[in-house]
């Protein structure tokens, strides 16, 4: 499978990741209708009371519908700062937060209008943290049934299925600095697997997926 589509995501778990190291091109889709409680402006990280999850205010759209591209961030309760703040709170004990943190911050002090954009650049930093060059492009208009030669993962990957709802992805687990608390927690943001393993993070997506 050289292909796949892929949700826009803000912070992507370890399941997207995994396919982004898999497969040598990508789809982001930005032309479907936004929808609510998903990776699109969430993510989810392990601290020392659990997983927290994180979540990107958006300007709601007028209409009640809006295709993904044309969402705007809001600047309500200075989330920058809250999401910073809880990234550091509970990664500055990761073996590699302090090596990563200087390419990260500046999401986090510089608006950007776009949710799509915003992802965008996130991921774009965390592929190249990982040494990942899959070449990606974002959707031009909204397939319901993408080509034949394209995984489509839009609706596979979110906070609403279980990982077992995928069966080509297997969490592997790797170290976390609470799992003592509260035990491996499995395929939450790619930054709880950045942070706690740095460049062996490609091994774990390396073996986290089986495709044929």
């Amino acid at each position: 499978m050289r292909n796949i589509i892929l949700p826009s995501a803000y912070l992507a778990p370890v399941q997207y990741y995994a396919y982004l190291y898999a497969c040598p091109e990508a789809q982001v889709e930005v032309c479907d209708n936004y929808a609510k409680q998903t990776y699109r402006n969430r993510c989810l990280v392990a601290g020392a009371n659990g997983v927290q999850a994180l979540t990107v205010p958006i300007i709601k759209p007028q209409n009640g519908k809006s295709q993904m591209r044309d969402i705007r961030i809001s600047d309500h309760g200075n989330w920058r700062h809250l999401h910073w703040n809880a990234l550091l709170s509970n990664y500055e004990r990761s073996p590699f937060f302090d090596y990563y943190a200087d390419d990260l911050r500046p999401f986090y002090e510089q608006p950007i209008e776009f949710l799509a954009d915003f992802n965008e650049g996130l991921q774009r930093t965390v592929l190249t943290a990982l040494d990942l060059e899959p070449r990606f492009v974002r959707t031009h208009a909204y397939k319901a049934t993408p080509d034949a030669d394209t995984l489509d993962l839009r609706q596979v990957i979110s906070p609403k299925h279980a990982t077992d709802h995928d069966p080509r992805f297997k969490s592997v687990p790797y170290y976390q600095v609470f799992a003592h608390k509260h035990g491996f927690q499995p395929n939450l943001s790619i930054f709880d697997l950045l942070f706690n393993m740095g460049p062996e993070a490609r091994l774990v997506l390396r073996d986290s997926l089986s495709l044929p």
